[in-house]
């Protein structure tokens, strides 16, 4: 590297990370270069790697939020080898659970090209309903009740899904959702009825673009009318559904505003779009460069630049529970005259993900359990308010629209994950989705997940 390249460049802070050949802690750096950053970092024995972590506005350094630890409460591990070799959670963590997600499968009724859990028809094992309680009991003693994310593989590969939400509703659980393709949903009404009556409230439906072309390339075969029949059966079984696009440049990033517009014009069963740029673990391709990368703000910008403007940048936040620079949020709601109008324009503690960090875990599982629930079917409570949502005129007017906001409020949002080039140890400890190991630990999702370059994992699949 020239002395001219590093003349440009300015040091910002130290950190650790992983390396993505053989995944050994080795240090690393913020670098910023113009109005980007990079995460540099070198392994004594693979070499040197940078990626771009963030890039242009809103600024890097304005997205920043100061955080107070909030320690777990009941720590699993103890530090031996020290962070992410001691998951579990271990004394280094700095953030107590918001959700939890339990694999009830390693099954898949797809084959996607890109999966973090590299699932597949013929692969992997089914926990039995006796070991899913251990596992809902595990999580009560652990502070429970959590919001429970029910994935896989495909979830609804299992003929007792509905069951698996009964017994946990019985032991106290309140919030659940399936991460889910949907294909069952869209073809077995009587399937989505159970689920249904046994009190299940989200569909977070893998949702990729607004043409068949996209869901080959992603998900190996057309998949958009069974998609949009998903929302169907989910807006007559009074589901609320959140659309999840895993966005890959060149692929569905000019999709962003279609997949805004379409979600808005399925509401209110459609209750968020949590938009999920591409992580390179699992399965994927190899090697990914910063071209094969979207950063937060490049899509802050792009939702601002595809929706002509109705939704801008300024109206988009960090989080204040996890990491500030793992994710986004804003809030809009759905005029009568079909508008859509910004519930905040300045920073915030309310939202999904956004709270003060002390409270933060707790604060978010209130959001979702009333954001992504059907409007009909919410936790009740008094809805978000802020400056922009006071009107002037009589109490009749104010009435009508906060009832505007419990049924046609649209939560926008976007998480990036971290993957074995982009890992940052800091942003790791403040992670509060966690998954159920299978040794009963709890992981950080992106721990878990964690894979290096030839797909070998470090937690995910091993006793």
């Amino acid at each position: 590297m020239n002395a001219i390249y590093r003349q440009q460049e300015i040091v910002l802070s130290a950190t650790e990370s992983v390396c993505p050949e053989c995944l050994q802690r080795i240090p690393a750096r913020r670098v910023a270069r113009g109005d980007s950053v990079f995460l540099r970092k070198s392994c004594p024995e693979h070499g040197e790697y940078q990626v771009c972590v963030w890039e242009g506005d809103p600024d890097y350094f304005s997205w920043n939020n100061v955080q107070t630890p909030a320690i777990p409460q009941a720590d699993t591990t103890t530090g031996r080898r020290g962070c992410p070799f001691d998951c579990g959670l271990c004394p280094e963590h700095r953030q107590q659970t918001c959700c939890v997600l339990l694999e009830v499968t390693g099954k898949c009724n797809l084959h996607c090209p890109v999966c973090f859990a590299s699932a597949s028809p013929a692969g992997g094992t089914e926990p039995d309903l006796a070991v899913i309680e251990g596992w809902f009991r595990l999580l009560m003693d652990k502070g429970g009740p959590y919001n429970i994310q029910l994935s896989g593989g495909e979830p609804t590969v299992r003929d007792d899904l509905p069951a698996i939400i009964t017994l946990g509703r019985k032991l106290g659980f309140e919030f659940f959702q399936i991460n889910t393709n949907g294909l069952r949903l869209a073809a077995e009404d009587s399937y989505t009825a159970r689920l249904k009556a046994a009190g299940l409230n989200c569909v977070f439906l893998q949702f990729d673009g607004m043409d068949d072309g996209v869901h080959t390339k992603l998900r190996g075969r057309p998949l958009l009318a069974e998609k949009k029949r998903v929302i169907e059966a989910c807006a007559d079984h009074d589901i609320g559904v959140v659309l999840v696009p895993t966005l890959v440049p060149g692929v569905n990033d000019m999709q962003i505003g279609d997949i805004l517009q379409f979600a808005v014009s399925k509401m209110p069963v459609v209750r968020g779009v949590h938009f999920q740029p591409v992580s390179y673990f699992g399965r994927c391709p190899e090697n990914p460069g910063d071209a094969d990368r979207l950063t937060i703000p490049r899509i802050i910008r792009e939702i601002e630049r595809q929706t002509a403007g109705q939704m801008k940048a300024r109206h988009f936040f960090p989080p204040g529970g996890e990491h500030a620079y793992c994710s986004f949020h804003g809030n809009f709601v759905l005029l009568a005259d079909g508008n859509l109008q910004p519930l905040s324009q300045a920073k915030s503690n309310t939202g999904c993900c956004q709270a003060r960090a002390t409270q933060g875990s707790r604060q978010a599982r209130q959001f979702v359990a009333r954001q992504w629930s059907a409007a009909g079917n919410r936790q009740t409570g008094k809805p978000e308010q802020s400056p922009s949502a006071q009107l002037a005129g009589d109490l009749t007017s104010l009435d009508e629209f906060l009832e505007r906001i419990n049924t046609y409020k649209l939560a926008v949002s976007g998480m990036a994950f971290q993957d074995a080039w982009t890992l940052d140890l800091e942003r790791l400890k403040h992670c509060f989705i966690h998954v159920v190991g299978a040794d009963n630990r709890l992981i950080p999702f992106c721990a878990y997940n964690l894979t290096d370059r030839q797909g070998r994992s470090l937690y995910r699949g091993k006793p």
